[in-house]
């Protein structure tokens, strides 16, 4: 069609029903877009359908990439005849070509050689990938189709159940005809005999043997083309699965969805535990006990005791298999996948992703696909693959969380203390290398307790203060700048097996490897379990905010402070937070530059779609993220509208009140009384006018808390009260589901019965857990309220640092510094979250006031969305917005109660 976008011609977009047309702009520039091989920010917002249109315009690319990919292997195939006809001509005719060129055509033969040599090498791969490819849709088109592979499949779960069952009787039997000497000697001789059988055959098993010939090896299957799609919650996750079950690719797609072991372990007895270490240290402790030899701390012990070596069940290579078989079958997000682990007796956290190669479309949280760790650890390989990162609004957030790095003092002291205690106790037993690594964290750990004003004593009184410094400051201030941290960091994690983060693991690893932790790791579990009580410096008993337990040993947070410090010098910062004592001070790696690591995903990757549905201002991602990495011709932007009525929103930027007080919510005038009950004045004209539920959100809860005292004091929050019942957003978040179900019945119940209260007021933060990801649909929200514009706080020594760097780093420009563009840009952000919490569906209809006259500024008022700003009204007096308000909802108010949720 003239005028629409190259894609939207030329491709046929199944889609569930009859779509948008921002629908088919937005999946016309997306299929050009992973076809260019690009990078897209693309906004869309909430409402307008975004999930659907990734994935139908997303995965048509990969259908059409695929037909492709195979009508030029069977042309590949079908010239390999001709190449050889070529072979075929004429010495004689090949000799007087040769003389006519000379010289030249010598080196034309050897070009020509290479050549065909490489053409074959191609051909030959392309070979062995059909081959491959066959096996595996074949074995999978049996399972479809084939119940009684199902139905074989469980009986043999029950008869091994049944097994196990009298394997455990007959053991029970044992132990009381037999002494325990005699059981000891069977127990070991049965250790014995598992690990012969594992080491003979359990390799061919599990994949461990790294053998390219063995056309057995699942695990060595090449990746197909795919794509990575990553959110921020398994929620979310889970809901863009649904919308591929529901769309016309969800019979055919092979979908995987990954998770951490919180999320997919089906083993009770390690999912009871509660806390994310826990369960990961306790799962890779069974899977040691499955394959490893004892220790030598327990084979010293001889028969003094037995020690405990409980296996998981669920750990079974050959359900595993069967589970990945069935996930690739059929589309199924994380609880169906948990339902199927436990039907199978198979475990889902490992089974997913011996899915990954032959999957299609991967469905993972951030940290998983963000985090380089953590990607290797999993399978997951992005060359040449694409992945789209939705909701990623936060995404530089999301990529400086990562990979900062905080440890405590009280971390500090503890992990020295277990370190040198196995120092001493196993010495003679270590080897050499072994020895120095741990002698150089053991140093490392005393500086890091001296700097922090301590002599491993963590009681020690000192000035409390925040110091920033760079990583290069740091190192020569804790006297270890001729370390090299790189072999120091890999001799940790070869030494004690950390090769995960965010409960990612590796799929494929060797019995040695397992092996090399044990020791440490039973003698850590026996100072958990307080049988060792020599301990040179007692570990306090610290908690979690979720009021859990912390970790015995926290070397894996000494080793991931100990990796922020390796990276470059000007891309990061130490803080040095002292606070009394050395147990409540810190350490912590700031990330100024996420760019660096973003940039390893975008040079692997074919192409990246950023997603969301606010995404302005975009000039961040520009700067941020992508400047480094590659060229401004590759950033493509789109931004699509909103399919609402343009008179079913009505926004205002409201520059005065009822008494013509200015509207400057700045840190000097908000705290005015005079101010404060102008805001007063200002909800109670808006409750008058506007049915259902009225959301208010403030800057932060201090002020919030500030303000309802004050309200409550004066009287003003008992008027409100005659007219809206009022709600607050909980601190807690558990309690943020009975504060909105109650918010909800109190609106419905409103608008039944009727009355003199017509609805609900809720006080909310901006940036607080109700300003994001929450549904403030129809009457839940018939409007939104900004009071002031929620700067962060400026004296914060990570967002000076933050603020430095980038006037140090990014280009200048004619417009303000970096630094307080960053500012702005944090703050209007937070403000376009909160006021998309009220549009969320085509016949939804809303007001939003924004309180404050500087949100008419230029630089402020370019950066709401477009869909919005479009449409906003800028009112220098208050009878002008009120007398819009009352309009607007009055020409609604024949929907009231009809979209009601």
């Amino acid at each position: 069609m003239p005028g629409e976008p190259q894609g939207k011609g030329r491709v046929n977009f199944p889609f569930p029903y009859t779509p948008y047309s921002i629908q088919e702009d937005f999946m016309a520039k997306l299929y050009d877009v992973l076809e260019a091989g690009k990078v897209g920010i693309f906004e869309s917002p909430t409402g307008t359908g975004k999930s659907l249109s990734l994935i139908c315009g997303a995965l048509s690319w990969l259908r059409d990439f695929e037909e492709k990919k195979k009508q030029e292997e069977a042309r590949l195939l079908a010239d390999e005849h001709n190449g050889q006809d070529k072979q075929q001509q004429p010495t004689s005719c090949r000799a007087e070509a040769s003389n006519c060129q000379g010289s030249a055509g010598e080196l034309d033969w050897i070009t020509e050689f290479m050549q065909k040599k490489e053409e074959q090498a191609m051909v030959d791969r392309l070979k062995e990938e059909q081959i491959r490819r066959k096996k595996r849709e074949d074995r999978l088109e049996k399972i479809r189709h084939n119940v009684q592979l199902k139905y074989a499949s469980k009986r043999k779960r029950l008869d091994d159940d049944e097994t196990q069952r009298l394997l455990q009787l007959s053991a029970e039997i044992l132990s009381t005809e037999l002494g325990s000497d005699v059981l000891e000697q069977l127990d070991h001789e049965e250790e014995e005999l598992i690990l012969a059988e594992y080491e003979s055959d359990e390799e061919k098993k599990v994949g461990l043997r790294l053998d390219e010939d063995d056309d057995d090896d699942d695990l060595e299957e090449e990746h197909v083309t795919k794509i990575y799609y990553c959110s921020r919650t398994h929620s979310q996750l889970a809901q863009f699965v649904h919308e591929v079950q529901k769309s016309p690719f969800g019979e055919e797609i092979r979908l995987v969805s990954l998770g951490s072991r919180q999320n997919l372990c089906v083993n009770e007895e390690v999912r009871h535990l509660g806390v994310v270490q826990l369960i990961n240290d306790r799962c890779m402790e069974m899977q040691k006990n499955k394959h490893g030899k004892k220790s030598e701390g327990e084979e010293s012990e001889g028969k003094k005791r037995r020690v405990s070596r409980a296996v998981c069940p669920f750990y079974s290579y050959e359900q595993m298999q069967f589970l990945r078989d069935e996930v690739l079958v059929k589309v199924k997000d994380i609880e169906q996948l948990v339902a199927l682990g436990k039907e199978t007796k198979a475990c889902p956290y490992y089974g997913s992703r011996y899915a990954i190669p032959a999957a299609q479309l991967v469905v993972l949280p951030y940290q998983m696909l963000l985090h380089e760790s953590t990607r290797c650890a999993s399978g997951i390989k992005l060359k040449d693959q694409v992945v789209i990162i939705d909701e990623a609004h936060n995404l530089i957030d999301t990529i400086t969380c990562i990979y900062s790095a905080e440890v405590r003092g009280s971390q500090l002291c503890c992990a020295h203390s277990q370190l040198l205690q196995y120092m001493e106790r196993y010495r003679k037993r270590l080897k050499a290398k072994n020895l120095m690594y741990i002698k150089q964290i053991l140093y490392l750990l005393e500086r890091f307790v001296s700097i922090l004003g301590g002599k491993k004593v963590i009681h020690f009184s000192l000035l409390s203060g925040t110091e920033l410094k760079s990583i290069n400051d740091f190192l020569f201030q804790s006297q270890i700048d001729n370390i090299n941290l790189f072999k120091v960091v890999w001799g940790l994690s070869s030494l004690f097996g950390f090769v995960e983060r965010d409960g990612a693991t590796s799929v494929v690893k060797t019995n040695k490897e397992k092996q090399k932790m044990a020791g440490l790791q039973n003698f850590l579990l026996t100072l958990h379990q307080g049988s060792d009580k020599e301990a040179d410096i007692q570990c306090p008993p610290v908690e979690a905010e979720d009021g859990q337990p912390k970790m015995a040993s926290p070397l894996m947070q000494i080793e991931g402070f100990l990796s922020a410090l390796t990276n470059a010098n000007q891309d990061g910062r130490v803080i040095l937070n002292r606070q009394g004592t050395v147990a409540q001070s810190s350490l912590k790696f700031l990330l100024l530059n996420p760019a660096v690591h973003f940039a390893k995903v975008l040079k692997e990757c074919r192409a990246a779609i950023i997603a969301g549905g606010t995404m302005q201002p975009v000039s961040d991602f520009r700067e941020q993220l992508l400047s480094c990495a590659i060229g401004a011709d590759r950033v493509v932007e789109f931004s699509c509208g909103h399919v609402i009525p343009p008179d079913n929103i009505l926004p205002i930027i409201l520059c005065s009140g009822p008494s013509n007080q200015q509207l400057e919510f700045t840190y000097q005038k908000r705290d005015l009384p005079q101010m404060m009950d102008e805001m007063g004045r200002i909800l109670g004209n808006l409750c008058n006018v506007v049915p259902g539920g009225v959301v208010c959100f403030f800057p932060s809860y201090e002020y919030e808390k500030q303000v309802y005292t004050h309200w409550e004091r004066t009287g003003l929050l008992t008027r409100l009260a005659t007219k809206k019942k009022i709600f607050q957003e909980p601190k807690r978040a558990n309690q943020v589901e009975q504060v909105l179900a109650e918010y909800a019945k109190c609106i419905k119940r409103c608008s039944q019965v009727g009355g003199q209260v017509t609805g609900a007021l809720l006080f909310s933060v901006v940036g607080g857990k109700m300003s994001e990801g929450i549904n403030f649909s129809d009457d839940l929200g018939r409007c939104v309220v900004l009071v002031g514009m929620p700067y962060p706080n400026i004296k914060s020594p990570e967002l000076q640092e933050k603020m430095a760097y980038l006037d140090k780093t990014m280009p200048r420009t004619a417009g303000p510094p970096p630094s307080k563009m960053l500012i702005e840009n944090l703050c209007m952000k937070a403000v376009n979250q909160s006021i998309g919490r009220a549009i969320r569906h085509q016949k939804d209809f809303a007001s939003i006031l924004l309180v404050d006259h500087r949100y008419a500024r230029p630089s402020v008022f370019n950066k709401l969305p477009q869909w919005i700003k479009e449409r906003t009204e800028i009112k220098p007096a208050f009878g002008l917005a009120f007398a819009a308000l009352r309009k607007f909802h009055q020409e609604k108010k024949s929907c009231y109660g009809s979209e009601a949720s």
